[in-house]
């Protein structure tokens, strides 16, 4: 009897293996549809006009490899507020905030308090680490082919020097570490980001990022790690690991404005902005 419990539940385990397999890209587009579904539908309560989807330009070609070649200005929307689903986007941020509160914050501060900095900090090597690839292939298709090369030696040292990750040997190699994704890669090829969106546990977004989130979440090694305790149990300690991080942060944001919403909407669109130019992006037009 044991033996057929056990393979009942091997057959289930491999069952939602390949249904998490299948499913985990269209999740993600699914709650971002969720997302633009809902606040259409705000839109057309408050005008009373068919909503349009007008917010995503057809991308551009790829830059070259040219590292002095220039971005493309931002459109005009991107000089703007650009939320008018704010009362939806506050909803969202409050569901967050909420679980936040309840759930993630007192974890992180827990898991601050027990683990020793060292191991903290190789904990976050880590998965910087498996991140590099999906670094080296947007490098690759912003035409940042030095980039891409030297992030490629950086994943390699560290990932074999450097312990799979858990030292930072590459730092000192010259290899310092890069940010890139594919909603940098959408931005640097033209596409505008559509309206700000907050989207259920992911946070502050946009369509373009949004649907960089989905590449990204394609290109991390973890999401192909076969088993599913091994998998999630990766991402939980990701999650905490970047929450323990940001505690400081949370400190100030909550001491330093009444709104919060509107403090983190700005500070990830001009972050956002930044990462898309490398840190020196073109001087806002006023009119």
């Amino acid at each position: 009897m044991t033996d057929e419990k056990e393979r009942t539940l091997h057959s289930i385990n491999q069952y939602l293996n390949a249904l998490y397999g299948r499913w985990r890209a269209p999740l993600l587009i699914f709650l971002l549809a969720i997302s633009v579904t809902a606040c259409a539908t705000l839109k057309n309560e408050k005008s009373g006009e068919p909503a349009t989807n007008t917010d995503i330009a057809s991308p551009a070609a790829a830059p070259t490899a040219d590292q002095n070649a220039k971005l493309p200005e931002l459109p005009a929307e991107d000089e703007e507020e650009n939320d008018p689903f704010e009362s939806f986007n506050r909803a969202v941020y409050k569901f967050n905030d909420y679980l936040d509160r309840a759930i993630l914050k007192p974890v992180a501060k827990g898991y601050n308090f027990i683990t020793p900095t060292f191991i903290k900090t190789g904990i976050s090597n880590v998965f910087r680490n498996l991140f590099e690839p999906t670094v080296i292939i947007n490098d690759a298709l912003q035409g940042k082919f030095k980039q891409s090369a030297s992030d490629t030696g950086r994943f390699i040292v560290n990932s074999t020097v450097g312990v799979l990750g858990l030292f930072d040997v590459a730092k000192h190699l010259s290899m310092p570490a890069h940010n890139e994704d594919f909603g940098q890669t959408l931005g640097v090829w033209g596409v505008k980001e559509g309206p700000y969106l907050v989207l259920p546990f992911f946070g502050s977004s946009n369509i373009r990022d949004g649907v960089g989130l989905v590449a990204d979440w394609n290109t991390d090694p973890v999401t192909y790690i076969q088993d599913n305790t091994a998998r999630w149990g990766t991402w939980a300690l990701r999650v905490v690991d970047t929450r323990a991080q940001l505690l400081g942060a949370s400190s100030i944001l909550e001491q330093a404005t009444d709104d919060p919403y509107l403090f983190v909407r700005e500070a990830y669109r001009q972050k956002r902005r930044n990462l898309i130019y490398d840190g020196h992006p073109p001087a806002r037009k006023f009119e």
